[in-house]
């Protein structure tokens, strides 16, 4: 399998969570990323200028008045995809204009995909979305899921915030081209992930 080379900026203002991004980043088989981190936020429209990256991870509040698609359009990055880094309680109305959003919380294998998913042309992924696999933390969910659990259960139990639970459900739902329960179900029958013993209780 080719190795995947992307150019990534991180604008974050906390050095902690920007180096941690960045370490998990490199450590991702397959791709091959080259990071620039910012975190004087101040001198971002002059940096994505200068580094026309192909994806940008950042801070939702960061942008302030500007939407993602204004700050492509402004710094003539046209191309670039925006992810929201999202590690507190934000907005809904913040995320609605990325490409899409991690969470603190995501795994590598989660992180792996969304990457490969923006950087992905779109023809190509809707002829893979049915091929995709789920990540070891969606699994989780889909079982939770057909155990009868809510949202708010989902999270308590794997120790997630509820936004993230949901947003892993539209993946699921994505990949698996399934919006019902009971489609669910049996798809997580059919790939062993429960036993029928565990639906019934």
């Amino acid at each position: 399998m080719s190795t995947t080379t992307l150019k990534i900026v991180i604008a974050e203002p906390s050095a902690i969570i920007c180096n941690g991004v960045e370490t998990m980043l490199k450590r991702l088989p397959g791709i091959r990323v080259q990071v620039i981190e910012i975190t004087n936020i101040e001198s971002l429209t002059e940096d994505l200028r200068t580094h026309r990256p192909d994806i940008l991870i950042i801070n939702p509040s960061i942008p302030g008045n500007f939407t993602a698609p204004h700050l492509k359009e402004m710094t003539g990055c046209t191309e670039m995809k925006c992810l929201a880094l999202v590690y507190t309680a934000v907005d809904h109305s913040l995320l609605r204009h990325f490409d899409d959003q991690i969470s603190i919380f995501d795994n590598a294998d989660e992180l792996k995909l969304k990457l490969e998913r923006l950087h992905t042309p779109a023809e190509e992924e809707g002829e893979n979305n049915k091929q995709q696999t789920l990540s070891a933390r969606e699994k989780e969910i889909v079982v939770c899921v057909v155990k009868g659990m809510t949202n708010r259960e989902i999270a308590d139990h794997l120790f997630l915030s509820t936004h993230t639970v949901i947003t892993h459900r539209r993946n699921i739902a994505r990949k698996l081209q399934v919006h019902s329960a009971s489609a669910l179900t049996v798809y997580a029958i059919v790939n062993k992930l429960v036993e029928l013993k565990d639906i019934n209780n």
